[in-house]
């Protein structure tokens, strides 16, 4: 059953949102817009360092820049510092007015736990919990939420208990990555534990892991009680997953729906016009081969897609790449595959 968060009304009877979760390198502006086209609910920023904000860092605060098309929008920080964490918080919530301020406690990587950051806070709940008191402090007028994994390892799952503890400091809803920091993306995500949050606590809690389509989706909805499903991954390549799994949930059909080559190049097309709309004037230049690694993983389920990405490293322009897009869906019609 959802769970009623008055200050964060995408949640309630009725509701179930679909959140794109935050990526480094990826939910950008331009890929949160092709998400949200694609029926996304809720969107998060990729995570900042909380010191890089407030240094004025303009890479930083590129970072948690969005539409308002794109709204409900929540910018999320990470840091090891509450007093840092605090004012990076009031910054950010008074000069772009995110509709909520997410927390950072489920990062696996090397240079995030070595500040002692991200996931690496679950080994110092005492930290943890002093961080979440001084940005709960900072901006009681704006709603606080949290994402988090299961623990450092299997040794130490502490999820239920952080959770409790964040909903007994002022967290109105968390995100729980169903696996460890010492999993990092590999193996299955649990969900058993993510369940068990989820019945430990009154706020809203959103599952995040191994959600691939509709019928997992599905499957983890009615499983674990959980009030909303986080997309990650999965999103990269299939960002057309949302209106998927609200078919799905609505009882419209469990058959993964195929992809065609025109529709995938569509969206290769329009991410890179986006992409293109945000960074262009800033990078002084129209070229598209630097934002290749966010364009390759569209490709896949493209037939031909190795020789399609290595045709892709000549493109220069846009126009390049709707030469390619053409000439590729022509061959595509001469053999029948498109």
């Amino acid at each position: 059953m959802s769970k009623v968060s008055p200050r964060l009304p995408w949640f309630g009877p009725g509701r179930f949102p679909l959140c794109l979760a935050p990526m480094a390198r990826h939910t950008d502006v331009a890929f949160r817009q092709l998400c949200k086209e694609q029926g996304a609910d809720v969107m998060v920023s990729e995570f900042v360092q909380s010191e890089a904000l407030i240094r004025g860092n303009a890479k930083a605060w590129e970072m948690v820049d969005f539409t308002e098309t794109q709204r409900p929008m929540g910018v999320q920080i990470f840091g090891a510092t509450p007093a840092s964490m605090a004012l990076a918080a009031r910054q950010v919530c008074d000069r772009v007015r995110p509709d909520f301020l997410d927390l950072n406690f489920g990062c696996p990587a090397h240079k995030v736990i070595e500040q002692n950051a991200g996931s690496g806070l679950l080994r110092c709940p005492a930290l943890l919990y002093d961080l979440v008191k001084a940005v709960k402090d900072a901006i009681p007028d704006v709603p606080l939420t949290a994402k988090m994994r299961l623990g450092w390892d299997y040794e130490s799952v502490v999820a239920v208990e952080v959770a409790v503890r964040l909903e007994q400091l002022g967290v109105e809803a968390i995100a729980v990555h169903g696996r460890t920091k010492e999993q990092g993306y590999s193996g299955e995500a649990h969900w058993g534990y993510i369940a068990q949050v989820a019945a430990a606590v009154s706020i809203p809690v959103t599952g995040n892991g191994d959600v691939k389509d509709g019928v997992s989706a599905k499957r983890r909805r009615d499983e674990s009680g959980v009030s909303g499903l986080m997309i990650g991954r999965a999103a990269l390549s299939n960002p057309w997953i949302f209106n998927e799994i609200k078919a799905a949930l609505a009882g419209q059909g469990e058959i993964t729906p195929v992809i065609t080559a025109q529709k995938r190049w569509d969206a290769i097309i329009r991410l890179s016009e986006l992409t293109l709309e945000v960074h262009a004037s800033r990078l002084g230049s129209r070229d598209v081969r630097w934002m290749l690694d966010r364009l390759h993983p569209l490709t896949h389920g493209l037939p031909g897609s190795r020789k399609i990405r290595d045709r892709m490293r000549g493109c220069l322009s846009l126009d390049d790449l709707r030469y390619l897009r053409d000439e590729h869906l022509a061959e595509l019609s001469v053999t029948g595959l498109s």
